[in-house]
């Protein structure tokens, strides 16, 4: 029997997906590089599926039904190309390459008009989720070459997660529109991420709360509004033990990696000239932790003055949890807003209350309050910023004192807070009414003549002031060589 679609790469992504289908009864066809672990998959973790090992990518394409669809779960970059080199002198017109590792956006927006030039159609796909959500149902975001996606689609709604009856799969846009808001999706991951650990040293290093009642003010946020994949797991994390029965999380050396997604996802938002401060933050912050062996050395050369909290440790563990909550609306608010002005920018033409569902299960960053994103998007699908959203405001006000307190306590205790301030700073800034950029302004024309704008006169009439007496009418923006 013909398989219903091809798969390359049997990392484990690429092997808990195969199965993944297998389950819901698509017949797979795979291949991986080093052909032995074909085999090895089939007497293993394959053993009694339909799944049909190949040992070239020939075999690979001969035996998919058609209009033949082959997924690449590979490694991100000159691999991809690589691949699709390979395949599209085996494949006809019509056929369907999809790529569903981490791209670069742009990487997609390349490989989509090449393949179209041939006749062939490319997908490139987010898929988040993990290992678990690869087998179970992950959230799966599509885009590319939109005559690909009905193909496709029985296969990627069967598999992914499902919230209410709902796949949280659902076609994103054309070109790159697919890579680009799991690009966003993982910029918020590193955000979340961050934010959860700046409450862990405040709870920690200066409430002084152990692993076991870690696990108690993790568990009963959990049950609230805080409630997300991340925080059940870090709920988990503080209750495992080591061999010796003490906390494993407090053995673990305190220097994060990362693979470029949120890193990408900072760069963009420059390019775009959009604040997206709290993912930004949480980027440098694993930077930072990098640098360990010299934070050792800073640490004996600029000690720290030791202040110890004396107060309410019950009524300080409800403000973390208000900044934990504050915070994190505000990098959901800041990633749909960059998103908005890609979809603008790049034609995506994205549909914001779609992703929110498709956020909702399967994915790392799945959390409680992606309903009300929906509801935000349904609403008023012209939104310009979630923050101005209802359910948004009375969040933001609700949380506003505590999170404040949080971030004073850092301050206090010389507890680096990067992710709960920069939010707080952006949140202070968004709503102000007037911000000192008129001095700002003030100083670029003094020292190179780039002009300004007056509260006195209409919106894009210019003007240049001679602050010195020796510059003359010239300005930056006349100047011409």
């Amino acid at each position: 029997m013909a398989a219903h679609i091809g798969l390359i790469g049997l990392a484990v992504m690429g092997q808990n997906l195969v199965l993944n289908m297998n389950d819901h009864g698509f017949n797979v066809a795979v291949f991986n590089r080093t052909t032995s672990v074909v085999d090895e998959f089939l007497n293993d973790a394959a053993k009694g599926t339909n799944v049909i090992g190949t040992h070239s990518l020939e075999e690979l394409v001969e035996s998919l039904q058609t209009p033949r669809i082959v997924m690449l779960m590979v490694k991100a970059g000159d691999v991809v190309d690589q691949y699709i080199d390979k395949l599209m002198p085996l494949l006809s017109a019509g056929d369907i390459i999809v790529d569903g590792g981490n791209s670069l956006y742009t990487d997609t927006n390349r490989r989509t008009a090449l393949l179209s030039e041939h006749g062939l159609n490319f997908i490139g796909t987010g898929v988040s989720g993990g290992e678990e959500g690869a087998r179970n149902g992950p959230s799966i975001m599509p885009g590319g070459n939109p005559a690909a996606w009905e193909t496709v689609k029985p296969i990627f709604q069967a598999i992914s997660a499902h919230v209410d009856g709902e796949p949280c799969c659902n076609w994103v846009g054309d070109k790159g529109a697919g890579h680009y808001v799991k690009m966003v999706h993982n910029g918020i991951e590193y955000g979340d991420m961050q934010l959860i650990c700046e409450a862990y040293q405040l709870l920690s290093e200066g409430l002084g709360l152990n692993a076991d009642e870690l696990h108690t003010v993790f568990n009963e946020w959990n049950q609230g509004e805080l409630g997300s994949y991340l925080i059940e797991i870090t709920t988990e994390i503080f209750a495992h033990k080591d061999s010796d029965g003490l906390p494993l999380v407090e053995k673990i050396l305190d220097t994060a990696g990362q693979k470029g997604t949120g890193k990408w996802t900072g760069i963009n938002a420059l390019d775009l000239g959009i604040p997206l401060t709290l993912i930004g933050e949480a980027v440098f912050a694993r930077c930072l932790s990098s640098q360990k062996d010299e934070r050792v050395r800073a640490a004996q050369r600029l000690p720290k003055a030791g202040v110890k909290f004396t107060g309410d440790k019950a009524a300080m563990i409800n403000a973390i949890g208000d900044a934990l909550y504050a915070a994190k609306l505000i990098s959901y608010a800041q990633g749909f807003r960059l998103m908005r002005e890609a979809s603008k920018e790049y034609g995506f033409e994205l549909n914001y209350g779609d992703i929110a569902l498709m956020w909702r299960g399967g994915c790392i960053i799945r959390s409680q309050f992606l309903n009300n994103i929906k509801q935000a998007y349904n609403k008023t699908p012209d939104l310009e910023n979630l923050l101005l959203d209802d359910f948004f405001v009375a969040a933001m006000q609700k949380a506003d004192a505590g999170w404040r307190k949080a971030v004073v306590l850092g301050i206090e205790l010389a507890i680096p807070t990067p992710t709960f301030s920069s939010a707080l700073a952006y949140f202070d800034g968004y709503r102000s009414e007037k911000l000192p950029a008129n001095l700002l302004q003030a100083q670029r024309d003094y020292f190179g003549a780039h002009t300004y704008e007056r509260i006195d006169a209409p919106r894009g009439k210019f003007f240049h002031t001679d602050w010195t007496g020796q510059g003359g009418n010239v300005s930056a923006t006349t100047y011409t060589v």
